[in-house]
């Protein structure tokens, strides 16, 4: 019984479907235009931390700008150590991440930990300033929509200015929210 089977199998991969041999046909050009994926390029971002008590940014390479929680968590982080020389925070460690959803028009929600603590509002500062120009750097404006829908990066003079950012932060029983009105000017290139 196994000769017989070995022998069918034998005889279909030999067959192979009835595709007769050939040698190597030349068919043109070969295949271009296929990009390899390279790393994201890194941009620096400002992330705002207290000076004296006052907002100030503070230039930090981020991997993945265009993800505001990325910034976002990386504020909660708090300065390295060169910015603590001159840089403190009023905002918490947290346990986990913050969920950071951007919504319709400027408004930015951060979801903290359930026990995390109301934000003072130096803290929220931090967190208007720093939303408001990661979120103005790397949003297109509706009037940047090419034809297709989708958005082209707006040259520097039509970003969204940051004083139009809201950001509303929530935790365990309260909710907050901040203007980016307050913010400083922010450090030109």
């Amino acid at each position: 019984m196994r000769t017989p089977l070995v022998a069918l199998a034998a005889a279909l991969t030999l067959s192979a479907c009835g595709v007769p041999p050939s040698d190597v046909i030349e068919a043109g050009e070969p295949a271009s235009g296929v990009l390899v994926p390279g790393p994201t390029p890194s941009v620096v971002v400002s992330l705002y931390f207290l000076d004296d008590g006052e907002p100030t940014a503070y230039p930090r390479r981020i991997d993945d700008p265009a993800d505001l929680g990325t910034v976002v968590g990386r504020l909660f982080d708090g300065p390295t150590a060169v910015e603590a020389e001159t840089a403190t925070t009023e905002l918490p460690r947290l346990t986990d991440a913050p969920k950071v959803t951007a919504g319709s028009g400027n408004g930015v929600t951060v979801g903290l930990p359930d026990d995390a603590a109301p934000l003072s509002r130096p803290a929220m500062l931090q967190l208007a300033c720093t939303v408001a120009q990661a979120s103005g750097a790397f949003t297109a404006l509706p009037a940047d929509a090419q034809r297709d829908g989708a958005f082209t990066a707006p040259p520097v003079g039509a970003q969204r200015p940051p004083a139009h950012t809201n950001v509303r932060v929530y935790g365990g029983g309260w909710t907050m929210t901040q203007s980016a009105d307050a913010c400083p000017a922010p450090p030109q290139p």
